[in-house]
């Protein structure tokens, strides 16, 4: 049993030379696997490869897919991912996953770019200082999510809270979303492809739908981001994010 040609060819393109020790032990697995990921579903929507590979590194971190994001890091940056961009993914996953979760992927991804021949550390993309990033941060919070409820989140947070309202748009906004080397409507199909694959986050997820909306991302391409991270996320995580998406474009 094999995958079929097209689907060959695509992870060929993907994984030149590579062949995977489960299509000797499981090939029946890889068969169907493979014939969905990189046949049925590449041929829905249109992401291109390098944002496809992007989304999809993204919710490795959050689903702590170590060994997995080692392979497909490889790939992203076959495909033209550079190397500014992949250690951008990682410390995007930084306020929404953790940095426990994602120490692991930070070393990962400069062992894969170290054996590349890339030189570390790479230059920096930060554009704001432990002065500026709570103001800079909230005036980029403000842009994605909209003034108003920016606002509403401040003048509704109780007193022992505001704190966190703060942190949000310091450290989350401030430190990351003003960075360089990935524009800000990719960091928002990142954020949103990392919360849905954490599960259990429809509140925030709610929340960065409608920020992608705001940035320019509408729904079909939502909806591609969900297609490209539904085999590596399964059914369940990917339907409730569709529900999501239902409801917010829908008022």
């Amino acid at each position: 049993m094999a995958p079929n040609e097209r689907a060959r060819k695509n992870h060929d393109e993907l994984f030149p030379g590579h062949v995977s020790t489960l299509a000797v032990t499981d090939p029946e697995l890889i068969e169907t696997f493979d014939n969905f990921a990189f046949d049925e579903v590449l041929r829905h929507g249109s992401l291109d490869a390098r944002t496809r590979l992007m989304v999809q590194l993204a919710s490795m971190i959050a689903s702590q897919a170590l060994s997995e994001y080692r392979i497909m890091l490889g790939a992203a940056l076959t495909v033209g991912v550079t190397p500014v961009e992949a250690k951008e993914i990682v410390y995007q996953a930084v306020p929404y996953v953790g940095m426990a979760k994602v120490f692991d992927f930070i070393h990962a991804t400069n062992n894969v770019l170290t054996e590349r021949g890339v030189e570390l550390p790479l230059p920096g993309q930060s554009t704001t200082t432990p002065d500026n990033h709570a103001q800079k941060g909230l005036e980029v919070e403000k842009q994605i999510v909209g003034s108003d409820a920016v606002e509403s989140l401040y003048a509704s947070a109780p007193a022992d809270l505001v704190h966190i309202q703060r942190y949000l748009s310091a450290h989350c906004f401030g430190d990351h979303y003003t960075r360089t080397g990935i524009d800000v409507p990719t960091r928002e199909l990142l954020t949103f492809g990392m919360l849905v694959s954490l599960g259990g986050c429809e509140a925030q997820v709610k929340g960065h739908v409608a920020a992608n909306l705001n940035v320019g991302n509408d729904r079909a391409r939502l909806i591609d981001v969900l297609t490209q991270l539904l085999p590596f996320i399964g059914y369940p995580r990917t339907l409730n994010a569709l529900r999501v998406v239902d409801e917010v474009t829908a008022s």
